[in-house]
């Protein structure tokens, strides 16, 4: 007997029954004991199974699920790998994470616990595209049943082509993959990336963008640095869109600083100023600053520019944090995903400021103005 002699056929039956069988390749048939032969017999018109894509069958006839589809285009694309496995109360992981939590203790290096993948390879595919908005609960994208494409990323070395549902999204780099329902999908600003490369409806792109702020999937700095990184914002369309997404980002991150401010109980600042000396250079705008304390605070809602990158837009907030120390003012700094996480503890550090103030050399004076 060789490697390639199939194993003895088992009843066909132990398949179809188990649902997580019903989408499996031509090599998992093989390990079952199916030669080629009998799963093509077997998919003949009106036969029991269907080849839903190049190696990949469908094990009952009749339309297949949105998780069929799912899990079919992921086979087809990654190969024997399996998906991320679900975790324990649900929610969304790392690749590299569940596979740390599926290994047990004492796994040797290299190896894995039956059935996950090797913690060091996450899966070579992934959901993204709308398909994964739709996963990671986006309102703005359609059902998994309405879509006739389902998009897979996977990296640019792959040789694979687009087929039948699977469009292959090839990437220079492919990030962590998020698990949700066990399955290995893009982070939303990845996703998200990868949807609009594709589209040319502005108000379907304004949307989408404007949602992911809105809904709290993820920053509007790293949406921004996905479409920088695909060339993408010199499309008129999507340079509009992010502007929208900006001033979205900016308008929820100020009423969340509002509701730490007030339901805290923290003195009143002065919001949105402008600073400076008298007679003297323009320091810079605040968002909101406590003149007798010198305590001014930031909100970071930065995002990158196409003329600058990340490191040289750091050095310039940088600088102008070192200017109004120099001058004896506390700045703080926070960011919407810090006071979305929590109000309280934010509330905390400002406050913390503020009593600190008295133990410092009182700073010099400063002109405040309305922005």
């Amino acid at each position: 007997m060789t490697h390639n002699t199939p194993l003895s056929p088992r009843p066909l039956s132990h398949l179809t029954e188990a649902p997580q069988h019903r989408v499996l390749t031509a090599t998992a048939l093989r390990a079952h004991g199916i030669t080629a032969a009998v799963a093509n017999e077997r998919c003949r018109p009106g036969g029991p199974w269907q080849l839903l894509l190049p190696g990949v069958y469908l094990l009952h006839p009749g339309l297949p699920t949105s998780d069929e589809r799912l899990h079919a285009a992921l086979l087809y694309a990654g190969g024997e790998c399996p998906p991320i496995p679900a975790q324990q109360g649900g929610g969304r992981t790392s690749c590299h994470a569940a596979a740390r939590t599926a290994a047990p203790s004492g796994t040797p290096s290299g190896r894995s616990a039956a059935g996950h993948c090797p913690p060091p390879h996450p899966p070579r595919a992934m959901i993204t595209g709308l398909a994964a908005l739709t996963l990671h609960g986006f309102a703005g994208s359609p059902s998994l049943r309405a879509l006739d494409r389902i998009d897979v990323l996977v990296p640019r070395t792959t040789r694979l082509r687009s087929t039948g549902c699977v469009h292959i999204v090839r990437g220079q780099s492919v990030p962590d993959p998020e698990e949700i329902t066990g399955l290995p999908v893009a982070p939303v600003a990845r996703a998200l990336a990868d949807t609009v490369g594709q589209l040319t409806d502005a108000g379907v792109v304004r949307r989408l963008l404007v949602e992911s702020v809105r809904g709290g999937y993820c920053e509007s700095g790293a949406v921004v640095g996905e479409l920088l990184r695909a060339r993408l914002l010199g499309r008129p369309h999507v340079r509009d869109a992010v502007d929208a997404l900006v001033a979205e980002s900016r308008a929820l991150a100020e009423g969340m600083l509002y509701e730490m401010v007030f339901r805290h109980r923290l003195p009143d600042p002065c919001w949105n100023v402008d600073l400076r000396l008298p007679g003297g250079p323009h320091l810079g705008g605040v968002d909101a600053y406590w003149p007798e304390q010198a305590v001014a605070l930031e909100l970071d809602t930065r995002a990158p520019r196409p003329h600058l990158d990340q490191d040289a837009q750091w050095s310039e907030y940088a600088r102008k944090r070192e200017a109004l120390e120099g001058l004896g003012i506390t700045v703080v700094h926070l960011t919407p995903g810090k006071l979305r996480e929590s109000l309280q503890q934010q509330a905390a550090i400002v406050r913390t400021a503020l009593m600190t103030a008295v133990e410092r050399e009182p700073a010099e004076y400063v002109i405040v103005t309305p922005r």
